[in-house]
């Protein structure tokens, strides 16, 4: 953490004027959270097609002396008139805003292009001529898709298996492409299953934890696509804002140009995960206690397993995650619960 708290310490004492895009998204809440946090200037853009105005005002709430130094852009970045907009005068970007969900890329390919792609290349072109320090932009674990090794390392990638795989490779080839063809400075994360605070549980492409804590609280069933073996790298909110912060500002451009992979290097299955929620919740509400998923036909686009080797990032930014799963599992369930109570 030395060269996280560092870095904080730094931004304190010589602010930077920050843009996030998808600010109203729970990736994109967390940075706006902290950035205010360190006494940033932050200008958030969003369409709140998924975002959500709860999650700012949310933030808003813990940092009332902050607001005038925020600002925000209601807008979609498929306008290039709304990604100019949004560049202008700022340092350091943090792209985030995207239209998530492998399920909901396969039913909706076009859109998915259109949010992920053309969005990403709009902002691109507007941080250039902006003259913006440093784009961060996220990508995913997805683009390792069908490849076997395990834990995954950024230079072997598969067969993209989901349009929205093909999105996240085809914003890093454009990345790579502006740091090679204009100088831009530009930095790649893939997050692998991130999960926190102010993360969405309603709609068809809901994130499975917070929907799934939504679920057990309602005495509902908790569906398990296939027949629970399939592990992920779950990565906390507060890890992932460590790794944008630290892939922004670092004054290293040799760092530029390439990916990172943002996990923990470990690998929890879905049935581990399920207990983990549940054992959780059950310490506040008892009828949790000894419920059991209901399991279903695993659905297409899915991995099996996924493991974030993160060896790259920590060489070059000292990241260091503050969380493993199980930490950050009980922050999460502690702040779904306090939502839940402060709702009724």
């Amino acid at each position: 953490m030395k060269r996280y708290d560092h870095l904080c310490e730094q931004l304190v004492n010589q602010p930077r004027r920050w843009l996030v895009t998808g600010v109203g998204g729970f990736i994109g809440s967390a940075l706006l959270e902290r950035l205010l946090d360190l006494g940033q200037s932050v200008v958030g853009v969003d369409s709140f097609i998924t975002g959500r105005r709860s999650n700012i005002e949310d933030v808003l709430r813990i940092h009332p002396d902050q607001r005038l130094q925020f600002r925000m852009i209601e807008g979609d970045l498929r306008d290039p008139e709304v990604a100019r907009e949004a560049c202008k005068d700022v340092d350091l970007v943090l792209h985030q805003a995207a239209l998530g969900s492998v399920p909901r890329s396969i039913k909706d390919p076009i859109a998915s292009h259109q949010h992920n792609v053309d969005a990403f290349l709009n902002v691109l072109v507007a941080a250039r001529d902006a003259k913006a320090a440093r784009v961060v932009y996220a990508s995913s674990s997805s683009v390792y898709s069908d490849h076997p090794a395990l834990p995954k390392v950024e230079d072997q990638i598969g067969k993209p298996l989901s349009p929205y795989a093909v999105t996240k490779r085809t914003d890093e080839i454009y990345a790579r492409v502006f740091h090679d063809c204009y100088g831009q400075e530009v930095v790649g994360l893939r997050y692998f299953n991130v999960f926190g605070r102010r993360q969405d549980p309603n709609g068809q492409y809901a994130a499975v934890i917070p929907r799934w804590v939504d679920a057990l609280i309602a005495s509902k069933p908790v569906v398990i696509f296939g027949d629970g073996s399939s592990s992920r790298d779950f990565c906390y909110i507060d890890n992932v804002v460590q790794a944008n912060l630290l892939a922004a500002a670092s004054g290293d451009a040799s760092l530029t140009g390439t990916v990172y992979n943002v996990g923990c290097n470990g690998r929890t299955d879905l049935r581990e995960l399920f207990a983990m929620i549940r054992d959780n919740l059950a310490r506040e509400f008892p009828h949790v206690e000894g419920v059991e998923p209901v399991f279903e036909a695993p659905r297409a686009g899915d991995i099996p397993h996924s493991q974030a080797a993160i060896e790259k990032i920590q060489g070059a930014f000292g990241y260091a995650p503050t969380h493993l799963v199980s930490e950050g599992m009980a922050e999460t369930v502690r702040w779904f619960v306090n939502a839940h109570r402060a709702a009724r």
